[in-house]
């Protein structure tokens, strides 16, 4: 048989008041209290959220899902939509001279690079591969763009929806 513990602990006494506030928080006479007894959890999170997927296997990328781009020597815009979105994409840039692949989130009017793949100019050819992988969030009027500075430079690669503005989850089709 397990033991009881009575815990006295006012930022604790705080969180369950906030997170529980239907339960009209503790009242005089009620104490948290804790036990040795080993009780299991059954985490029913995915379930309750509407989606039956891990999240590591919610967000895999398919071919019905995946909108590709391929960007040499210009700008694209890739998503113009709210909502979160996963890229994946392979950046590679040679060049004699400074050369760059950017990814930008534009608000309708500036733009903000939020990653910058570059070489810098030397007298032979500097070459530079990565793969990229990353998750954006979108607001009304934003848009997701790739941007090669040169024919040297090429980006290539997918986006997916994952969620949409709310955050409920899209799953792969």
């Amino acid at each position: 048989m397990g033991q009881e513990f009575i815990i006295k602990a006012q930022g604790l006494e705080d969180k369950i008041n906030q997170l529980l506030p239907s339960q009209g928080g503790f009242q005089a006479g009620v104490d948290l209290s804790a036990s040795t007894t080993i009780i299991p959890i059954v985490d029913l999170t995915e379930t309750a959220e509407g989606s039956n997927l891990r999240s590591d296997l919610q967000s895999s990328l398919s071919f019905v899902s995946c909108t590709p781009f391929d960007v040499t020597n210009t700008t694209t815009t890739v998503v113009n939509t709210t909502g979160y979105f996963r890229l994946t994409a392979f950046s590679q840039v040679v060049s004699t001279t400074t050369s760059y692949n950017r990814i930008i989130i534009n608000d309708g009017t500036t733009d903000k690079i939020i990653y910058n793949h570059e070489t810098i100019s030397t007298p032979t050819n500097d070459f530079s591969s990565l793969n990229l992988d990353f998750i954006f969030f979108l607001t009304a009027g934003d848009s997701l763009k790739v941007s090669s500075f040169s024919a040297n430079s090429t980006i290539k690669g997918q986006t997916r929806q994952l969620a949409d503005i709310n955050g409920n989850l899209v799953n792969p089709l």
